[in-house]
């Protein structure tokens, strides 16, 4: 089942990527790439916290104070400007170091043109996502210190720690010093008896402290990637838009697909009465207008001849009579909206050209607008069978689950199906999105084929 023939085309299965062992992983780990990018990330936030903490506090303090004069506002509103300037950069330092992808804000949206300055400030200090900024800037900092701090203060004790035999090749007995021995031979011996009792010797400790430092380094990685979480959440928190704007932008995206869609279904019936209806009804006038002609101009009119092109007007009749009760039922059919899904749901698998099985358990009926939606759903869905499936049967199942509607349509086909750009199922997934709907497809190489769509109840 498809939108369009091309997307029968069978797609290779992914290769599952082979799972590697966790003790590889964690030796790896301290030199993997991403390891560098957030160790890069916690270094250079230090800096770039300091001094955004004291361009927002200073900011905030003098335009505070300063509010009963006239530069209070000029310099609280500078202070968010910077701020929001700041969030630009730290947007894109957690893009390239981190892999985090935040959206811009909701840029500042003046009300007046005439005085574009006063316009300006005034929607800085009005606007919530300049506020957010600047309280991304204060508590950067302290964050930034701890965090980063413990990352960096870890990493480099755990490198000093695993190199110290080294430096103490290079510099003998500068780094370790110990009672001298008593006994024992000079290797890496775990201990050495004497009259004061059992002292370690110094290749044992260097093999410890260097063992303790490997572990350190092996686990610094990760200690690092879960305080780089708490980075992520507060850039995508206080610098990304909120989730009123990305409500809105949702609502306008929406919207567009539902004008657009408007705009389509009176494209396909202003169509489907030109080329059909319409063109039914010029051809049925002039019929009877021949009909008209050989009455009136013959003396003697043929009673056949005249009954015959009667005949073929009113077959035309009972043809335009068809193609505009089709047409209606394309719009909204009547039977749906006299007796519900169940009904309309049988007559249009009655029509379908393979047997399809219609099971719908719904103690009430769901509002009118998302009754049309679920019954159009189905109807492309089953269109797409009888189009490219190949399938010997189908069936439709409609329930409800709290306040969801659930429509499930399987086939026995040949599968492959793919929600493509273009397609017959991605133009149904955006007109199910936008009314906060759903659509899920699975279709394996050689079927079956189940789309399950999801609407609100209401």
């Amino acid at each position: 089942m498809t939108g369009e023939a091309s997307s029968l085309a069978p797609a290779a299965p992914p290769v599952p990527a082979a799972r590697r062992p966790w003790w590889l992983v964690m030796l790896r780990a301290p030199l993997a790439r991403q390891s560098m990018y957030e160790l890069a990330y916690v270094v250079t936030g230090l800096p770039l916290a300091a001094a955004a903490f004291c361009y927002a506090f200073g900011a905030l303090m003098f335009g505070t104070a300063l509010l009963i004069t006239s530069l209070g506002l000029p310099i609280l509103a500078a202070g968010l400007a910077g701020c929001r300037v700041l969030g630009h950069l730290e947007r894109g330092r957690a893009r390239v170091l981190l892999g985090l992808r935040v959206g811009e804000p909701e840029p500042v949206r003046t009300q007046r043109r005439s005085d574009s300055l006063m316009s300006w400030m005034g929607a800085l200090l009005r606007s919530g996502v300049s506020w957010r900024h600047l309280l991304y800037a204060l508590l950067f900092l302290p964050w930034a210190v701890f965090g980063g701090g413990i990352g960096v203060a870890t990493w480099c004790a755990g490198w000093l720690m695993f190199t110290l035999p080294v430096w103490e090749w290079m510099s003998p007995g500068e780094y370790v010093h110990l009672p001298p021995l008593q006994a024992g031979s000079n290797g890496l011996t775990s201990v050495s008896a004497s009259q004061d009792g059992v002292v370690l010797e110094p290749g044992f400790t260097l093999t410890l402290v260097s063992a303790l430092g490997l572990v350190t380094i092996l686990l610094t990685p990760w200690l690092i990637r879960g305080l780089v979480q708490v980075d992520k959440l507060l850039v995508s928190g206080l610098l990304g838009p909120s989730r009123l704007a990305v409500r809105v932008s949702q609502l306008e995206t929406d919207r567009g697909v539902v004008v657009d869609t408007a705009a389509a279904d009176l494209r396909r019936i202003e169509r489907n009465l030109h080329d059909g209806a319409q063109a039914r009804l010029v051809s049925l006038a002039m019929e009877l207008g021949l009909a008209k002609e050989k009455l009136l101009d013959d003396p003697e009119p043929d009673p056949q001849a005249v009954a015959a092109v009667i005949d073929g007007a009113h077959g035309e009749v009972k043809l335009v009579l068809q193609e505009l009760r089709d047409l209606a039922r394309g719009i909204h059919p009547a039977i749906l909206t006299d007796r519900g899904l169940g009904p309309a749901l049988s007559a249009l698998a009655a029509r379908c050209t393979l047997p399809v099985s219609v099971t719908v358990e719904l103690e009430q009926r769901p509002v009118a607008a998302i009754e049309g939606i679920a019954y159009f759903t189905v109807s492309e869905l089953l269109q797409n069978i009888s189009k490219h499936s190949g399938a010997r049967c189908g069936s439709v199942e409609i329930w409800r689950s709290e306040q969801r509607l659930l429509i499930q349509v399987t086939d026995d086909g040949k599968g492959g199906a793919r929600v493509e750009d273009g397609s017959g199922l991605a133009g149904l997934a955006d007109r199910l999105q936008a009314v906060d709907g759903l659509l899920a497809l699975r279709s394996p190489v050689g079927g079956p084929t189940t789309v399950t769509a999801e609407l609100p109840w209401r």
